[in-house]
């Protein structure tokens, strides 16, 4: 039975701007254990990447984590500064972030920036070089290109770069944000069969966090499903892909054009809600077909058995 890595717990962010409060991430509880592959789906500005920010305490200015817990290895990351929480920052959590190209310092060679990660983290300079030839065959890249420079090498290259720096340290938890973003299909499946490969060798718990729920459904063993800061619905991938309780879950499985069907996909009406203004009930309940006169009230997150959660008050006894 896997062990649990990673416990979040009530976690919120808020960012206090000139024109408002925007309320980014509300409330959000989940936990993965060893080897999960969760994918965090939902649509743009629905808060899955400030909440992966959040996780590693990255969540920049005007923005405020004012969350309970994020465990790790049974270490509360929430609770760490200075020194402690940098150290955090690699060996019990990493990031790989969507555009290497912009997180890749262009004057520096790619070894150098791998080898960095290891020596910031303590480790000899000499044994961090050593080590890199074995990162960039474990992302299977030959250790020649070590010496390239970023701009020398194409995006699917650079970012199997960010991912071998990554993992350097070994992280219990690797978040993965949008990391296919800009590549074509075939270096799109590459990277992901990467990211599962090295879930299944190393143990870690891989975060993805996507607005695309058929890779969702491809990849994952739990998906959580976001919608306007909130967790809607969270399960075994076989429970929300096949058996989807929330109403925004369904859209978002329907707006997936069906070939085999020939079936044309169905957008969900309407747009999303101004995250400037505090959510009093079910944020969806405008876009809802099935919205009653409770939903003006928030629906909790509720266990409708083996471990499927969902907010909505179609459910609720």
């Amino acid at each position: 039975m896997s062990s649990l890595v990673l416990s979040v717990e009530e976690l919120t962010v808020r960012y206090f701007t000139r024109r408002g409060v925007v309320y980014a991430v509300e409330n959000v509880s989940f936990s993965a254990s060893q080897r999960d592959f969760v994918a965090l789906v939902g649509e743009s500005g629905s808060g899955k990447s400030t909440l992966g920010y959040a996780l590693l305490k990255l969540v920049p200015p005007p923005g405020r984590i004012l969350g309970k817990r994020v465990v790790i290895d049974g270490v509360d990351i929430l609770k760490l500064e200075g020194e402690e929480l940098r150290r955090a920052r690699g060996s019990l959590i990493s990031m790989v972030f969507q555009d290497p190209f912009a997180t890749l310092d262009p004057v520096r060679r790619v070894g150098d920036q791998i080898a960095e990660v290891m020596v910031e983290h303590g480790v000899a300079l000499e044994e961090a070089r050593k080590r890199v030839a074995e990162l960039l065959e474990a992302v299977n890249l030959p250790a020649h290109i070590a010496s390239s420079y970023p701009h020398q090498l194409s995006g699917g290259q650079r970012q199997r770069v960010s991912i071998a720096a990554a993992i350097a340290l070994n992280p219990k938890v690797l978040v993965a944000d949008e990391p296919t973003t800009a590549l074509d299909v075939i270096v799109q499946r590459q990277i992901m069969d990467l990211l599962d490969d090295i879930r299944r060798r190393t143990n870690m718990v891989v975060l993805l966090i996507t607005h695309d729920i058929a890779l969702a459904s491809e990849r994952a063993s739990k998906i959580a499903v976001m919608y306007a800061g909130r967790i809607v619905e969270y399960g075994s991938k076989s429970d929300v892909i096949e058996k989807p309780l929330h109403p925004y879950t369904r859209g978002l499985l329907s707006s997936v054009p069906d070939i085999e069907r020939a079936e044309w996909p169905r957008p969900i009406p309407g747009l999303p809600p101004d995250l400037r203004s505090p959510q009093r009930g079910c944020a969806f309940k405008p876009r809802c077909p099935h919205a009653m006169e409770v939903c003006d009230k928030l629906p909790p997150l509720l266990d409708v058995g083996g471990g499927h959660f969902v907010s909505c008050w179609l459910y609720s006894s």
